[in-house]
């Protein structure tokens, strides 16, 4: 059989390795944003145990099984496909200290076609270019992981309730904080459905609108993440749809830190959700966290979340705001949507392109909660944004460069208003230019400073 061999070194101690890839995070943490890998059952590193997910095979989400087996903790284990694409995938994980501080991660796949006498030939270009893309992009990722988490290592774990943990932010989320060793909970409402991978986590449950809670206790947390919203851009804007989007903000919010701030052990740390739209729309202006709102109905929005969650600073719990850009993955938001448009090279100027994207790396998002959380210094009003706002145009330039694809089609103002109505205003015609300037004088270091550097890894171009 063909054999694909990868091998990357890390700055960390074999057992720190080890210890991230056994933890429950670590499946979901390593898989390509760009191939639409949905985890269904994440096995522990344990002989016999099952990892199961779906691919994305065109517009096939066929399974794929592996199993588990040659397990030697601290050393090297093994999948192998049970049901898949594949004819046959064999994957050694190898785990090597090279000091008492540095390790590598040796993979060997022994791998074979379906039909493998007829399709061997096409392995170049089905299968050898997705490996070596899937394996820069695993290795980027483990590295930032242990990177980021070896800055806290000496710091307490820390019990964590986190609302919002099915959404696009809240999964990568609870996996990186579960990959770094902390305890999660998820706060959920009795209509949830986890994801499968997720169904043995604990949960709090309780009725957002009025505050009680049904099963579970809110006392003894450390932190509180509060991400909780109905989505602004999922579909067209009416009266109804607007008062969603205001109300599933600004009832739970307040009906939480209500419940917060009456606890006997109540959280050391309350990070709220919040949002760009809390400017409006500002042109070129160069906007931080001292900028005063704007006027519009995300701002107004924003304000009133915001103020849901002020009696928690009120009641000496350290609170931080965190103003969210345009989070920037295929997995989901505006850049999953503008994907398509763009490999036909369709994704050229909207609105005449003038207005500022100020975007954000999914990585960089969870880093920068992380950051928020572990930092006790921390408080107040965040930006998560990335330094460098780009325009619509720069950011659709740059992404029909990274897919190769014209994007000069232009996308003129009226139309979009007709399409989408005053959500096309708001979200894609409205702009705002914000620098993340109190979370670089915090300390915190970016991921993804430019947006080039984010679309290619994200979406599985980088240059190997």
């Amino acid at each position: 059989m063909p054999v694909y061999q990868h091998t990357a070194r890390f700055d960390v101690p074999v057992d720190r390795l080890w210890s991230w890839y056994d933890s429950s995070g670590a499946f979901r943490r390593i898989m390509p944003e760009w191939e639409g890998i949905e985890p269904v059952e994440a096995g522990k590193l344990v002989d016999g145990e099952q990892t199961r997910f779906k691919i994305r095979l065109g517009p096939l989400r066929p399974m794929w099984v592996a199993r588990h087996h040659g397990v030697q903790s601290g050393e090297v284990f093994n999948d192998v496909m049970e049901k898949g694409p594949f004819g046959a995938w064999d994957h050694e994980h190898r785990f090597v200290p090279v000091t008492t501080t540095t390790c590598e991660l040796v993979d060997t796949v022994n791998w074979r076609l379906p039909f493998h006498p007829l399709t061997f030939w096409t392995a170049p270009i089905t299968v050898k270019g997705r490996l070596n893309q899937m394996f820069a992009y695993r290795t980027a990722r483990v590295e930032s992981d242990l990177n980021r988490i070896m800055k806290t290592a000496h710091l307490p774990r820390q019990r964590i309730l986190i609302s919002g943990s099915t959404g696009l932010i809240g999964m990568q989320l609870c996996a990186y904080l579960a990959a770094a060793g902390h305890h999660i909970t998820r706060l959920v409402r009795p209509t949830t459905v986890l994801p499968s991978d997720a169904q043995g986590d604990d949960t709090v449950v309780w009725n957002d609108r009025t505050g009680e809670i049904i099963s579970g206790d809110l006392n003894g947390f450390d932190t509180v993440i509060h991400l909780a919203g109905a989505g602004i851009g999922d579909r067209r804007w009416n009266a109804k749809r607007k008062d969603e989007i205001v109300s599933s903000r600004t009832v739970p919010t307040a009906n939480l830190v209500a419940k917060l701030v009456s606890l006997d052990r109540p959280p050391k740390a309350f990070l709220c959700g919040s949002a760009i739209g809390f400017y409006g729309n500002r042109g070129d202006e160069r906007l931080d966290e001292a900028s005063a709102p704007g006027t519009n109905f995300l701002a107004e929005t924003c304000v009133a979340w915001e103020a849901a969650a002020q009696p928690a600073l009120d009641a000496g719990i350290r609170t931080v705001f965190m103003r969210t850009g345009i989070v920037t993955t295929p997995m989901g938001g505006a850049l999953q949507k503008l994907l398509l448009p763009s490999k036909f090279g369709a994704g050229g100027p909207a609105g005449g392109g003038k207005q500022f994207y100020s975007w954000i790396s999914l990585a960089d998002q969870v880093y920068a909660i992380d950051h928020l959380m572990m930092t006790e210094t921390c408080e107040g009003v965040y930006n998560l944004t990335a330094p460098e706002p780009v325009t619509q145009k720069v950011y659709a330039k740059t992404l029909g460069r990274v897919l190769r694809r014209p994007a000069f089609a232009p996308a003129p103002g009226f139309a979009l208003r007709l399409l989408l109505g005053e959500m096309a205003q708001a979200l894609v015609l409205d702009g705002q230019r914000v620098l993340p300037r109190r979370l670089l004088e915090s300390g915190y270091e970016f991921e993804h400073a430019d947006l080039e550097t984010c679309l290619r890894q994200c979406l599985g171009r980088q240059r190997v």
